[in-house]
């Protein structure tokens, strides 16, 4: 699978038109995007890329709908499968190509983040930030994490969610939270890399965000999807999602 979509990367479409390709991908790839596309315009110049973030959930509902994307990149394998299952998506398609890890941030220079069980009950702590469970695989982790921790409890009342772990990330920066649980990505953006301090959170504490990509039925038909996501496993993607804060899939 891995050698025939790096194959597929060093075609060259049909024609010298440009080709219009279509990515709807989870909000914590959003400050990565602009150099992933970056390179991948460097070898596909023949590709025009547009692109739409949200929350994973919500974008699988988009894609029900009829949104007209060509390729789907989850924060997780869940979305991707199921948008599968309901005949959305090429089976074929699928393709695990990073990992996400999971930090408590915040931007109050009086917070202590000595560890995340002192963070909880700091009684500084009012408003702590999580991405909605229910369609960001960040914020499922987020509260997996809490309960592994024995702190759930004593974090619920202090819970404000976020549609998605982009929002998550500006009710910190801007102080309507007082913590916030965040992808690395984010905070290892030139946008936020110098804004307050983090502590990443055990990756034994949830289950790996394994983030998956998929051609929707709707890009069944343009060959750029195939390149688009052989791109992604290439070493050239992989070194820039290393840089801000991804795991190569299979590394520890």
């Amino acid at each position: 699978m891995l050698r025939s979509l790096l194959f597929l990367l060093f075609l060259p479409l049909a024609g010298t038109a440009q080709t219009k390709l279509s990515v709807a991908a989870a909000a914590n790839f959003v400050y990565v995007l602009e150099p992933l596309h970056a390179e991948f315009k460097r070898t596909a110049p023949d590709i025009e890329l547009t692109v739409n973030t949200g929350a994973s959930g919500s974008l699988v509902a988009q894609i029900t709908h009829g949104a007209p994307f060509d390729v789907f990149l989850s924060a997780d394998t869940e979305y991707p499968l199921e948008l599968i299952k309901a005949g959305g998506a090429e089976e074929k398609s699928f393709t695990r190509f990073t990992v996400g890890r999971l930090v408590l941030w915040t931007t109050r220079a009086d917070f202590d983040l000595t560890s995340i069980p002192e963070a909880i009950y700091n009684p500084k702590l009012l408003r702590l930030a999580v991405a909605n469970p229910r369609t960001a695989p960040y914020g499922r982790a987020a509260l997996e994490a809490l309960r592994k921790l024995g702190l759930a409890p004593r974090a619920e009342p202090k819970l404000v969610f976020a549609e998605n772990i982009t929002q998550t990330a500006q009710f910190v920066e801007t102080g309507n939270a007082d913590a916030g649980f965040v992808a690395l990505s984010l905070v290892r953006s030139l946008r936020l890399a110098n804004q307050g301090r983090w502590i990443e959170v055990p990756a034994s504490l949830y289950p790996p965000l394994e983030h998956a990509g998929v051609i929707t039925r709707h890009g069944a038909d343009n060959p750029a999807a195939a390149r688009y996501l052989a791109f992604l496993l290439s070493p050239a993607a992989q070194a820039i999602l290393e840089q801000h804060g991804y795991k190569s899939p299979g590394k520890n």
